[in-house]
């Protein structure tokens, strides 16, 4: 039921819109979310959750097909696609009643209709009151005293070629896939086509990626990127590196499509891959005060407040770090901040980043090229994964993969860390914590760590810089 007067609205139920809810709540507040399709976003639909149940299931297949390597005997994996779809459908469905059941536990009212915001009017002195348009063209509207923006954001296209949806994918269109295709051309290196490529090519799917950057993952440190882009060839992932493509490049049949580079090649299909564009389109923003940028994010201060005071905005709108658990955090700062609870203001630097392929990748904080743009002065302590036997444990060879840890070179301060290997998208978070503690190297390679553990090449990595490491 509608109430008189929300103390907080939130446009956008993904995980930055329900986080922020919540704490709301917690605070004792009435909430109410909007959302036009279901509560969970992006992250839980088609981003975060599904695609690394697809990658889970490609690193089963994979070690089946390896099990020779730990001396088991099996009989060639058959991929069954059907039931891969099943399976993160499964997972979805649960964490989607998950996500309800949390909503009615904490008393939020969530609302399934297009939210935008009105301006001032004789009825409220305050623009901000939030207009839900609901399918069948009824509306009603949720007076307020603040409103959340929360809104994500969405695939971003190629002008030159627009997704159909049955040849040109989005990222989004991959959760609804009913077969596996047998060729896939992926334009974009980050952090999506990276770990897409990782899936496709685990399954026997030829993959071809094309990059218009001269690399891979450019806001990884170079060596990670190097060697990513060495494993995924391994695996028989083609790159072409360095190539903006033009329309003149690109020829589209029926049942292929062909790229005219410098080697031409065609698959079957192409996922578009490029980046991410907010939605801040259609909400009502010029009714506000609210300020947007020349990619169309919304402006804030470092508590999420937009130049209109009662209004704010977290997640993927405000373009920082397009992360699940970034717009968490700063939906819960900007509650925090509305009701007076003196948040810290985010630091993006203790913000841990990880890259779902195989091998994993994580960092957090600074690497050796943005420590030097800044000027810093800094150690650095790294080694190897195959040092580490619980890491050859796990792996079904000689692991590749590296620590990099950076210290301040006065105080011994943990910095930033580039992590390529078994499980880094794990370690990272003990990295999450020493960096929001302001720890040192030498607090890391004090505290004891289990043997074996993967964990322990990074007191190895803290003692190291002490002169104290033993295994390193």
């Amino acid at each position: 039921m509608t109430k008189e007067k929300y103390d907080i609205v939130i446009l956008g139920g993904g995980i930055a819109g329900y986080s922020a809810a919540i704490r709301a709540s917690q605070l004792g507040k009435s909430v109410a979310i909007v959302e036009k399709s279901k509560i969970g976003g992006t992250c839980l639909h088609q981003g975060c959750i599904p695609t690394k149940s697809f990658l889970k299931s490609a690193e089963v297949f994979q070690l089946i097909q390896h099990a020779d390597d730990f001396g088991v005997t099996a009989e060639q994996p058959i991929l069954q696609f059907q039931k891969v779809m099943a399976r993160k459908n499964n997972i979805v469905n649960a964490m989607y009643q998950g996500v309800q059941g949390l909503m009615k536990r904490h008393k939020i009212d969530v609302f399934q209709g297009v939210g935008r915001l009105m301006g001032a009017s004789i009825f409220t002195p305050q623009s901000g009151t939030v207009s839900v348009e609901y399918e069948d063209g009824t509306s009603e509207l949720l007076p307020n005293d603040y409103v959340l923006i929360a809104t994500g954001s969405k695939p971003m296209a190629l002008p030159f070629l627009p997704f159909d949806h049955q040849q040109i994918y989005s990222s989004n269109d991959l959760m609804t896939l009913e077969s596996l295709p047998q060729s896939i051309t992926i334009i974009g290196g980050g952090v999506i086509g990276l770990e897409f490529a990782s899936f496709f090519s685990s399954v026997g799917v030829t993959v071809h990626i094309i990059e218009a950057g001269p690399r891979i993952l450019p806001t990884e440190s170079v060596q990670i990127s190097q060697l990513i882009q060495k494993q995924l060839e391994e695996k028989g992932v083609h790159f072409h590196v360095d190539t903006a493509l033009k329309a003149d490049d690109i020829q589209q049949d029926e049942d292929q499509v062909t790229f005219k580079l410098d080697k031409p090649f065609s698959t079957e299909k192409v996922l578009v891959a490029i980046g991410r564009q907010v939605n801040t389109d259609d909400l009502g923003l010029d009714n506000t005060k609210v300020v947007l940028n020349d990619k169309k994010m919304i402006e804030t201060n470092e508590y999420m407040q937009t130049a209109d005071t009662h209004i704010y905005a977290a997640g993927d709108v405000i373009g920082h770090l397009q992360l699940a658990h970034v717009g968490a955090r700063e939906g819960v700062i900007a509650v925090e901040h509305i009701f007076n609870e003196n948040p810290l203001p985010i630091d993006y630097d203790t913000m841990p980043r990880c890259v779902y392929t195989s091998p994993e990748i994580a960092s957090i904080g600074v690497n050796q090229e943005t420590a030097k743009q800044r000027g810093l002065t800094y150690e650095v302590m790294k080694a190897p994964f195959k040092a580490n036997g619980k890491a050859m444990i796990s792996s079904s060879k000689v692991p590749e993969g590296f620590a990099e840890l950076l210290f301040d070179q006065t105080s011994g301060s943990f910095i930033g860390a580039s992590l390529i290997g078994p499980h880094v998208t794990e370690l990272i978070n003990e990295l999450s914590v020493l960096q929001f503690m302001n720890g040192s190297a030498l607090e890391l390679g004090l505290s004891t760590h289990a043997h074996p553990s993967i964990s322990e090449l990074l007191m190895e990595l803290g003692l190291k810089s002490n002169h104290q490491s033993i295994h390193i």
